[in-house]
């Protein structure tokens, strides 16, 4: 288990210093292990603000020491609070379970004020499918890599996609048809408000067919590539 928290914080320092945001990477990792800013502070000896900096890119990019503590702190903390580390085949299964979920994710953000979804479809350029009540909001959103989601995730495990709140975006990247997220949601719950496809020209119909029936808003964005997503949304939550 030592070993792979070892190569857990590897590929997160990895991430970090080859990110053009190191701090939007920090932050998704720090949400995906559910740790608040202060108790991250308070572990690597900085006030809750710098946290906060770093992960707003307010500061200049961290520097290896500081990476390195903050790294640790996460990877530390998020095992204590969420693993049983006695040697046993639940564990394993636990272990597996998290790597999946971590290698899945790739942005999670929760909004501190509800955003309107049309609102959100035009920050990420993404044009909406289906019809919906223009004053629906949602209160975050999950960037997931489908193929690892679908592939590597049972569904007992995708409720985890989720965050603090179920009323969120989830958007799935590497999408060819849009079948597969669609259909994974459907057989599980809680439901998104909103389903954002990207990477694909059009979506299947038997997708399209699943969000009507779910009422679940639909759409596909046009953003060039992942990271422009990524930085783009960050404009919502400045």
């Amino acid at each position: 288990m030592g070993s792979e928290k070892e190569e857990l914080k590897v590929k997160i320092a990895g991430e970090i210093v080859l990110s053009e945001s190191p701090g939007s990477v920090i932050r998704k990792w720090r949400n995906i292990f559910r740790i608040q800013q202060k108790k991250l502070a308070l572990a690597i000896g900085v006030k809750p603000s710098v946290i906060s900096d770093y992960e707003a890119d307010r500061r200049k990019s961290p520097g290896t020491k500081i990476i390195n503590k903050i790294v640790n702190a996460i990877v530390d903390i998020g095992f204590m609070q969420n693993v049983n580390f006695e040697h046993s085949e639940s564990d394993v299964h636990q272990e597996k379970s998290r790597a999946s979920i971590v290698n899945a994710i790739i942005d999670m953000k929760e909004f501190l004020e509800p955003i309107d979804i049309i609102k959100f479809c035009k920050t990420i350029k993404a044009d909406l499918l289906t019809r919906i009540d223009s004053e629906k909001k949602i209160f975050g959103y999950t960037i997931i890599d489908s193929i690892s989601a679908i592939v590597n995730l049972p569904a007992s495990e995708l409720v985890k996609i989720y965050g603090a709140n179920p009323r969120r975006a989830l958007i799935f990247t590497k999408v060819t048809t849009g079948k597969g997220p669609l259909i994974a949601i459907k057989v599980t719950s809680p439901k998104p408000e909103l389903i954002v496809l990207h990477g694909l020209e059009k979506v299947d119909p038997v997708a399209l067919d699943i969000a009507k029936s779910e009422n679940i808003a639909l759409a596909i964005s046009r953003v060039e590539s992942v990271e422009k997503l990524i930085n783009d949304l960050k404009k919502l939550s400045s």
